[in-house]
């Protein structure tokens, strides 16, 4: 056993597993990109980052070819590499993991063991599929931030609340801040809120803004 674990990392490899092994990438990176474009929920969605995980995979898997078990070829490629500046933010942690997905698939379909190629990127992206689908990570409710700017000495006391408590399941003040300066007595009221119908949104903006005092109303939604 122990000699077999040692075999896969012996590379004796001709042109023709050389190309057997980027085919590979290049067809499980294929599906993990499509798995991305299926599975993508965010705002930014991206189509050279969905081309860029394909390549990554294939190139993964040259570069672990070109390493073989040449310890001397892995310090000069890490030393070669060091040069390279990646300024690209990585915002979405979804990204990252598809990331990390296409690394280890190119890693596996370079050192040739194909079995476990084809298995991990069938298993991986199932479990993938299956927790995009079921949306469990996501809230029921979703929570929206509304923001209303008002003349603090036009608006009665309590003046939004018979509208919050109309259009809103739940809402909390979160936040009140000062606009003007002593001659002006805007203020910002911010709150959290879970709206009844989100379909009702622009009707509850317009109910705010009849309030006398009342001069801008914005409502937010984080994807995040």
């Amino acid at each position: 056993m122990r000699q077999e674990f040692q075999d896969i990392f012996v590379f004796s490899l001709t042109a023709r597993e050389a190309a057997a092994n980027l085919l590979l990438a290049l067809i499980c990176g294929i599906f993990i990109a499509l798995l991305y474009r299926i599975t993508y929920r965010g705002i930014s969605y991206s189509s050279s980052f969905v081309n860029s995980i394909i390549m990554l995979t294939m190139i993964t898997a040259l570069v672990i070819m070109v390493i073989g078990n040449n310890l001397a070829r892995a310090f000069g490629l890490v030393g070669a590499m060091s040069i390279i500046r990646f300024r690209t933010a990585v915002k979405d942690t979804q990204d990252i993991m598809f990331i990390f997905f296409a690394l280890g698939i190119g890693l596996s379909a370079g050192v040739g063991v194909y079995a476990i190629t084809i298995t991990g990127t069938l298993f991986i992206g199932l479990a993938m599929f299956l927790t995009a689908r079921l949306n469990h990570a996501n809230p029921k409710k979703k929570e929206f931030l509304l923001q209303i700017n008002a003349d603090g000495t036009e608006t009665p006391d309590d003046a939004f609340s018979t509208t919050l408590r109309k259009f809103c399941s739940n809402y909390k003040l979160v936040n009140i801040k000062a606009l003007g300066d002593e001659y002006n007595n805007m203020l910002e009221s911010s709150y959290y809120v879970n709206l009844k119908s989100e379909d009702k949104s622009d009707v509850l903006v317009n109910e705010l803004k009849r309030i006398k005092g009342v001069s801008q109303v914005n409502i937010f939604f984080d994807e995040a």
